[in-house]
């Protein structure tokens, strides 16, 4: 049994999802969202690591994927987004949990099949595949999405690393 925890993050919004992995079978342990009620950037990215901080240590998951910075139209966005990001890694990283990051777009092609689909479609596979009779909130809902995504290739580089290929006599 493995716990991953997703982790969507945003300056006034950062998602985050737990989810345990079991065999096959993936259930949900928990998700929420942060919203920063701050107006200053420093109390904002505090707000961000105190709350992960204490999720972290209240579940102790052992792997964390992280959605990876995609280029914003706005720089200053993109800057904002940026250090969201270093607040939550931080957090991950102090409780010596293992982070992975993925993009928007791998998340999307490993729940749905398509990296340009909706977020709405994020959603609802998220929702079929933890099983729930509810669709979670937005960013909920993404960081559950980096959380089975990275439950995926956990299983994929798995049977990766433990397939041979025989030809003839030679183990390749």
């Amino acid at each position: 049994m493995t716990l991953i925890i997703g982790i969507d993050p945003g300056s006034r919004h950062t998602g985050y999802g737990l989810i345990r992995q079991q065999g096959g079978t993936l259930s949900l342990v928990e998700c929420g969202t942060i919203s920063t009620v701050a107006e200053d950037m420093p109390s904002r990215l505090g707000q961000i690591f105190s709350r992960l901080n204490t999720v972290v240590q209240t579940h102790g998951p052992a792997e964390a994927a992280v959605e990876k910075v995609f280029m914003a139209k706005n720089a200053d966005s993109a800057l904002k987004l940026g250090q969201a990001r270093g607040a939550a890694l931080c957090a991950l990283v102090q409780n010596a949990v293992l982070v992975s990051e993925y993009s928007a777009r791998q998340v999307k092609q490993a729940l749905v099949g398509k990296g340009s689909a909706e977020k709405t479609q994020v959603a609802q596979m998220v929702r079929y595949l933890l099983k729930l009779d509810y669709v979670p909130q937005a960013d909920a809902a993404d960081a559950l999405g980096l959380a089975i995504c990275h439950a995926h290739m956990r299983v994929s580089l798995a049977r990766l690393q433990g397939a041979t290929a025989v030809r003839g006599r030679r183990v390749r």
